[in-house]
């Protein structure tokens, strides 16, 4: 073999080496972006996730105090309508003494 070919052949050598090795870069490249889109996409869904269960816990806490006032006012109904009823059994029977008495002093109760 001459110079000649032994030079030819030393660059066809090179270049596969190169090839081979570009390759390789490309491909461990390609596994670093996929990695990284991965991970990219995998915090924004935990951020995603993280907003949404924040808004709930707004929500809930939010239900939670109105539910609250709703048992207040309720509370303070069953109180009121409480004290109808009282009232309402106080003149009842003010309005039965009374006619009693009408009747014992001879009269009529309409």
């Amino acid at each position: 073999m001459d110079a000649a070919t032994l030079a030819a052949v030393g660059t066809i050598i090179v270049g596969l080496a190169a090839a081979i090795g570009a390759a390789i870069g490309k491909q461990g490249e390609n596994r670093a972006t996929a990695s990284g889109a991965v991970l990219g996409g995998y915090s924004a869904l935990v951020d995603n996730l993280q907003e949404e269960r924040d808004k709930a816990q707004a929500k809930l806490a939010e239900t939670e105090v109105r539910l609250a006032a709703a048992y207040a006012e309720l509370a303070a109904e069953r109180a009121d309508r409480a004290a109808l009823q009282a009232q309402i059994a106080e003149l009842t029977n003010e309005s039965q003494r009374l006619r009693d008495r009408i009747a014992e002093l001879g009269g009529q109760p309409t």
